[in-house]
């Protein structure tokens, strides 16, 4: 498999990706590129939904294809946002709108554990019935304030203790080390090889 269709249009995961396969040699085509419009993500799992992109990707293009859906779970919430995270303030999609939701419905809240949630799911063609699934999930806080300006999303507001930092202010090469869509690739890696 040297060829890939990314079932996604967010800038911020394609780029990470890209990033991430780059190494081993699987060039990385964004279903845009090839004309392919989102998938509908009805589902209330984050499972559910992957795999519909992924099916939807590979049918339009004819190509192996990979679909993450991910977002962020705060445990206050019930795990909300959830598979609502892109959209939690609604359309159009803006993660300002987002972040600054998160942070009226976090107010006067003292548990602020959170987490970042990655489905990945790859199929072969549209039709496979053993599609690859590998998750991850990357544990922190909801900070009160915003700072870094790297990433995307949540993450000036995803702050990990570990690190004293949000993720936001993560250099690259670390956030694509440690994230939730980094442990979920390299278990997918692990099982392609």
């Amino acid at each position: 498999m040297n060829k890939l269709v990314i079932a996604s249009g967010n800038p911020g995961k394609l780029r990470e990706f890209q990033r991430m396969l780059a190494p081993f040699g699987i060039e990385v085509l964004p279903q845009s590129q090839l004309g392919i419009s989102e998938a509908e993500e009805p589902h209330c799992t984050f499972m559910e939904n992957a795999l519909a992109k992924a099916r939807h990707a590979s049918r339009e293009s004819g190509l192996p294809a990979l679909a993450d859906d991910s977002g962020i779970c705060v445990e206050t919430l019930g795990g909300a946002p959830g598979v609502l995270s892109a959209r939690f303030a609604g359309e159009p999609k803006s993660d300002a709108r987002n972040n600054e939701k998160l942070l009226q419905v976090m107010q006067g809240k003292t548990d602020r554990r959170a987490h970042y949630y990655c489905v990945l799911v790859l199929v072969r063609h549209a039709d496979d019935p053993q599609p690859l699934i590998a998750e991850g999930e990357w544990h922190g806080e909801i900070g009160f304030e915003a700072r870094g300006d790297g990433g995307f999303g949540y993450d000036p507001y995803f702050w990990l203790p570990k690190y004293g930092k949000t993720a936001a202010e993560l250099p690259h090469e670390e956030k694509a080390r440690i994230s939730h869509r980094a442990q979920a690739l390299d278990k997918l890696l692990a099982r392609l090889r």
